[in-house]
């Protein structure tokens, strides 16, 4: 089956779909969570030309759970420390002010939104597995800026959460969705809620403000007709191939059966890409400790 072209494709016209969706669509009763203060804070200091260290870590140790997290990660078996860290200043001395910003964002979203499934069990590894492997395959590309990619993989299906808190009857669609083999998951979606998570994380993302190409991407992940729409930032196409290129080397990891949409439009991301299988196979291997370390943090 052949996707059909999205409705809406250059920013403006997103974010005009997005705002009717709030104020009279299907999505007026959902709330979307705000971006935490102290993520914005972090996001401020970040922007300055030179980021004070001290000022980071401060930020961090303001939430108690927050710094523990990051306490946590810095002292887990993937970073191998002889001596164990005891405090938000070392932890960020060892894991670098941009490790420190992605894991920060990455606990924010998660504590955002408290939600208890065991459909989404391993949803929070899967997503920081799809963002480890975006963030590689942007290193492997010319001119795809690494963290914007990492960003997008984390908050690529943030949606499904979100609609599973809010909509009634959700986590049933969500179980069809995955079962069916003559629709996309987002025809599911829409069958029965009249939106998706697509138009959700966009949401998500674009009241957290972030980067205008990964709410355009996150709208669009699973359109695969968007390559040759010059009305589409390069950006956003970019990342909508990456993506899915991630999702295989995450699938491959974790042990998940072959994915349809891989099936279908992998080589279609691939070509865009300009990427071999070949590249493909040497990347699973690549991304491997890094994936098993996801698990450890």
């Amino acid at each position: 089956m052949q996707p059909t072209a999205p409705r809406r494709v250059t920013k403006t016209e997103t974010d005009h779909e997005l705002d009717q969706a709030l104020a009279s669509g299907p999505l007026r009763d959902i709330v979307i969570p705000p971006c935490p203060e102290l993520l914005v804070a972090l996001r401020r200091e970040m922007d300055m030309a030179e980021p004070d260290p001290v000022v980071i870590a401060d930020i961090a140790g303001r939430d108690v759970a927050m710094a523990a997290s990051l306490i946590r990660t810095a002292n887990s078996p993937y970073y191998a420390r002889s001596r164990p860290v005891t405090s938000v200043a070392e932890a960020l001395g060892m894991l670098g002010l941009a490790m420190t910003q992605k894991l920060l964002t990455a606990f924010s979203m998660r504590n955002a939104i408290r939600l208890s499934s065991p459909l989404l069990e391993h949803f929070w590894e899967t997503s920081t597995r799809r963002a480890l492997a975006m963030q590689y395959i942007a290193r492997q590309l010319y001119g795809v800026d690494a963290d914007l990619a990492y960003t997008c993989g984390l908050f690529y299906h943030v949606g499904i959460p979100i609609l599973m808190q809010g909509v009634r009857g959700y986590a049933g669609t969500m179980t069809e969705a995955l079962a069916r083999q003559d629709r996309s998951f987002t025809a599911t979606e829409n069958a029965a809620h009249k939106t998706d998570h697509a138009v959700v994380g966009a949401l998500v993302a674009r009241t957290w403000r972030l980067p205008s190409p990964i709410y355009l991407a996150v709208r669009l992940h699973h359109d695969f007709t968007i390559f040759n729409v010059q009305g589409i930032p390069v950006q956003a196409r970019t990342l909508v191939a990456m993506a899915l290129v991630a999702d295989r080397l995450v699938a491959t990891h974790e042990g998940v059966r072959q994915q349809k949409e891989w099936v279908t439009y992998g080589s279609v991301c691939l070509g865009y890409l300009n990427v071999s299988e070949v590249e493909v196979d040497v990347w699973t291997d690549a991304l491997h400790a890094d994936f098993e370390g996801v698990a450890l943090t």
